[in-house]
């Protein structure tokens, strides 16, 4: 990427409301059937031209064709049901209702490939594609199969590197897994988390990436991250670990937290995808508050690694809101970029 300080979102930007009900996770969709699919694909487009229009130098599908950034790939996989779910703590803040591992799990064919192809013919610009780390799949699960989450893990990582390489054949730049779960597990992140992730990633030509932040701007994130305290320092745990990994990108969670910029420095040499939006707020940053997060971080990384982006994902947000504050997160990069050169 020749373009200093390239600008990105994490992953998931608003649905139409055509499509699906807005701000609202796991939304369902409105449509179904042929009308469905052509509607996803009307969104996805949507949403590229509106990230062009915006001024985003890596375009992503914003996961228009996807309910939800994990389920929607485990629906595709053989040994698990849907039908009979079970609520679990999801990284131990809330409940949810989870499908079953009942059986192997295995990939029935390509997941996300065909939709790639179609974001790569929609764009010129190098594009993203997000998929579930394997330690985050197995914690929006209930096992009944292989009673150990470590061996899960494994075969989730086998089938991710399977999509990824097939991603990266349609032509992928960057696949990022999304690992939430590294800011809770640190014990299993430690013992097989980064190895399962590093697995995820073998062989891959295209760059990968490790998205971990402290989640949507839902109540139940919220209220955890008040329980958290002046200062969030979880990513010590995995950034030592991700810094000696072969992931080329690690994204992470920046304005308006509380995690010490001076983290950064424990990737030293990683290309960092720093969340510069707020994805818990409507407010709109302004550009200047945008380019000052930045620069903050720019004395733990170099300008030629740094990526601004997004928090986390912004499906549950209002569409406007999401888009200008991608507004002002190009807005903000680009006064960053002037004062470089200048």
């Amino acid at each position: 990427m020749t373009t200093l300080l390239p600008t990105s979102t994490v992953g998931s930007l608003p649905k139409p409301a055509w499509l699906a009900k807005p701000e609202v996770l796991w939304s369902p969709w409105e449509l179904e059937g042929d009308v469905l699919v052509e509607g996803k694909h009307d969104a996805l487009r949507s949403a590229v031209q509106e990230q062009e229009r915006r001024g985003l130098d890596i375009i992503s599908d914003g996961e228009q064709t996807r309910q939800h950034f994990v389920t929607t790939f485990i629906e595709n996989l053989d040994g698990v049901d849907f039908e009979n779910r079970e609520t679990v703590r999801i990284r131990n803040r809330y409940d949810a209702s989870v499908p079953t591992v009942v059986g192997a799990v295995s990939r029935r064919g390509p997941v996300f490939v065909e939709d790639a192809a179609f974001l790569r013919a929609q764009t010129d610009r190098p594009i993203k594609w997000a998929l579930p780390g394997p330690m985050t799949m197995i914690d929006t699960l209930s096992d009944r199969y292989y009673g150990s989450r470590e061996k899960l893990a494994w075969e989730f990582a086998t089938i991710l590197n399977d999509e990824a390489r097939e991603l990266e054949a349609a032509g992928v730049d960057i696949i990022q897994f999304d690992e939430p779960a590294f800011n809770v597990f640190f014990d299993e992140m430690k013992d097989w988390g980064v190895a399962a992730l590093e697995r995820a990633a073998e062989g891959l030509r295209a760059e990968t990436a490790v998205h971990i932040c402290y989640g949507y701007g839902i109540k139940a994130n919220t209220d955890w991250k008040a329980t958290l305290g002046s200062e969030w320092r979880q990513y010590e745990e995995s950034f030592p670990l991700l810094q000696r990994s072969s992931i080329d990108i690690v994204s992470l969670e920046s304005h308006h937290s509380n995690v010490p910029i001076d983290l950064v420095e424990l990737v030293r040499g990683k290309k960092v995808m720093l969340g510069a939006l707020d994805v818990a707020s409507e407010r709109i940053e302004t550009p200047e508050e945008v380019a000052d997060t930045l620069r903050r971080a720019l004395e733990f990384v170099d300008a030629d690694k740094l990526i601004p982006s997004s928090n986390c994902g912004m499906a549950p947000l209002p569409r406007r809101v999401a888009f200008d504050k991608v507004s002002a997160l190009t807005a903000g990069a680009a006064l960053l970029r002037e004062e470089l050169a200048g």
